[in-house]
């Protein structure tokens, strides 16, 4: 009785675990029915090499990597074949004997001088790649990245487009889709977290200089495609260059653990023809110049409430929620003694140096207005009827 209890027992441990092993597969399966399609310039489903090559550097990153990876491999195969061949071979159960020797002279110089030679022979092409990938003189144009949590900034300090500057975020619309699970099954992005709202953009065939640095904590700017990686580190600046030989779109992200949303870092660089960027360089000057406001302007309650509602959408609404709730560790801003008080100081140091040791990041490459509006929109959105107004002079005085 007891081992047909067992045997019964076993039996249906064995159901479940079959069952348990059809569930996995029939989850693969569903999941892969609904995966998403490779991302041109960026990550592809199931990749195992490296991302295609639209630069000379990556060309000869690429060429380098598997030239080492060759090298390594014959070694393993050398090394490891000869150790279990004298293993198998030469075991004591076949009758053979150790043998009895101290020193090899020949073997003492093979076993330093061949290594030495496989080491040289990675070295110089490596150091010929490094070389290259440093040499940032005679760049057409210069782009100054900025890393701040969690956001880029790109300001164009030398060549066509200078003067020209930015901060690009991840799109809005994903980020939301993220916290709220991820996207839907059937409903799944092909650039999800990748999609941001103002891409850096470069032209084709141009020597494009990167220069970084960071606000708060380490970034690193790195886009494969582009064979670039560098470092961004606040009060230093690192710069590295790239030369794009085709036109596209490619896609990359922070490389470097700078906090919690440190997988909402994407950079997109958009490669365009000379003409095509002439044309966005027109485009962004004259947007540029219509948000240059004079900061001594007195803005109407109806005015700053519009201007700062888009500045919310496009900047907190990810985390505050655009019902002002906040979640999590988040605060609400709906009710928040910081927003409904009548000293504005508090919450203006708040956007511009961040708060709560960088979970809120700060908001300072914000413009005087951008930011007085979206502390104005604040103060009188949801319950928060206060009416009052923050004018971009306040926030002026307050950088000072």
């Amino acid at each position: 009785m007891n081992v047909s209890k067992t045997m019964s027992k076993m039996t249906r441990l064995g159901t479940q675990h079959a069952g348990a092993i059809l569930g996995s597969v029939a989850a693969w399966v569903s999941t892969a029915a609904y995966a998403v399609n490779d991302l041109p310039g960026g990550p592809a489903v199931r990749q195992l090499n490296l991302h295609p090559a639209v630069t000379k550097i990556a060309e000869e990153q690429h060429w380098l990597h598997w030239f080492v990876m060759i090298i390594c491999i014959v070694i393993f195969v050398a090394v490891f074949g000869v150790m279990f061949y004298s293993i198998l071979k030469h075991r004591k159960s076949v009758g053979h004997k150790a043998a009895n020797f101290h020193e090899s002279t020949l073997v003492e110089i093979a076993w330093t001088i061949v290594p030495f030679l496989i080491v040289i022979a990675m070295v110089l092409p490596a150091t010929k790649v490094l070389v290259a990938q440093k040499d940032t003189t005679g760049a057409d144009i210069t782009i100054k990245t900025t890393g701040m949590q969690w956001k880029w900034g790109y300001d164009y300090v030398k060549g066509e487009g200078e003067g020209i500057g930015f901060v690009s975020t991840l799109d809005n619309a994903q980020r939301e889709m993220s916290n709220n699970g991820g996207p839907k099954k059937g409903e799944e992005p092909d650039d999800y977290l990748f999609k941001v709202d103002n891409p850096m953009v470069v032209p084709v065939n141009k020597k494009i200089r990167i220069i970084t640095t960071a606000n708060d904590v380490i970034h690193a700017f790195a886009v494969n495609s582009l064979g670039i990686k560098q470092d961004a580190i606040p009060g230093f600046v690192r710069d590295t260059w790239f030369r794009a030989e085709k036109i596209g779109d490619y896609h990359g992200q922070c490389q470097e653990l700078c906090g919690k949303e440190h997988a909402y870092m994407p950079i997109h660089v958009k490669v365009v023809s000379a003409a095509d960027y002439t044309a966005w360089v027109a485009v962004k000057s004259k947007e540029a110049a219509a948000k240059a406001d004079d900061p001594s302007k007195v803005w109407t309650l109806v005015d700053l409430k519009a201007r700062g509602e888009k500045v919310y959408g496009a900047n907190c609404a990810a985390c505050h929620q655009p019902n002002g709730k906040g979640a999590g560790p988040i605060k609400p801003l709906d009710g928040s003694a910081v927003v409904l008080a009548a000293d504005h100081s508090q919450q203006i140091m708040k956007l511009l140096n961040g708060a709560a040791g960088g979970a809120m990041p700060s908001w300072k490459a914000l413009s005087d207005t951008d930011i007085a509006a979206v502390i104005t929109y604040t103060k009188n959105n949801w319950s928060n009827q206060t009416g009052q107004l923050v004018q971009p002079s306040e926030i002026l005085a307050a950088r000072k």
